[in-house]
C-alpha cells in the first residue's frame, strides 16, 4: 500500500470534510483561502488516489433494528478455502467487515444481527456451512470510541 505525499492544503481539506462530509465545497474553498474549482481538482485527485474512498450517510445499526454488535474470530477447516469463504461472506448482509489477521483466526468479521437469536441462526445457519472447524464470538455492549483517523503530520510523530 503506498503512502501518498499530502501538502499543507490537502491535509486541511481532509480534516475539514472529515468533521463534515456535508459541508459545501464553496465553505472548504473559503476556509482554506482558495478558490471552489481548486477544492473541487483537490478533492478528485485525493478520490482518484484512494486517500477518499467516497461519502455516505452512515446509518445506526441500533436505530433500525440491530440490537447486537459481534465480532466473530473463523477458523477454517481448510485454510485453502479463504476465498471462497469471503465471496460466501459477501452473500450475508449482516457481515460489514472481514479482515485478514496474524494470531489465531484465519479470519475476523464484524456483524450486527437483530438479537443474540437472530446472531445464532446467523452462525448456525449461514457461517457454519462455510467449512469452519470452529468460531469465537465476542460481544459488543458499546462502541465507546467510533471516530475517523486524524490527518497528522508523520515527520511530527516522536519516537
Amino acid at each position: 500500500m503506498a503512502q501518498h505525499n499530502l501538502d499543507a492544503l490537502d491535509k486541511k481539506i481532509l480534516r475539514l470534510i472529515a468533521d463534515d462530509a456535508r459541508m459545501p465545497f464553496l465553505e472548504v474553498a473559503r476556509a482554506c483561502n482558495v478558490s471552489g474549482a481548486a477544492i473541487h481538482q483537490r478533492i478528485q485527485k485525493l478520490t482518484n488516489l484512494g486517500v477518499l474512498k467516497g461519502s455516505q450517510f452512515i446509518i445506526d445499526p441500533e436505530k433500525i433494528g440491530y440490537e447486537t454488535c459481534a465480532y466473530i474470530g473463523l477458523f477454517l477447516k481448510d485454510p485453502g478455502q479463504f476465498d471462497f469463504v469471503l465471496e460466501e461472506l459477501k452473500k450475508i448482509p449482516e457481515v460489514v467487515e472481514c479482515h485478514y489477521t496474524t494470531g489465531g483466526f484465519d479470519m475476523f468479521i464484524k456483524i450486527y444481527a437483530l438479537n443474540n437469536h437472530h446472531l445464532l441462526n446467523i452462525i448456525h445457519d449461514k457461517l457454519q456451512p462455510l467449512g469452519l472447524s470452529r468460531s469465537e464470538t465476542i460481544i459488543s455492549f458499546n462502541a465507546a470510541i467510533d471516530r475517523q483517523l486524524p490527518i497528522i503530520d508523520p515527520d511530527c510523530i516522536e519516537e
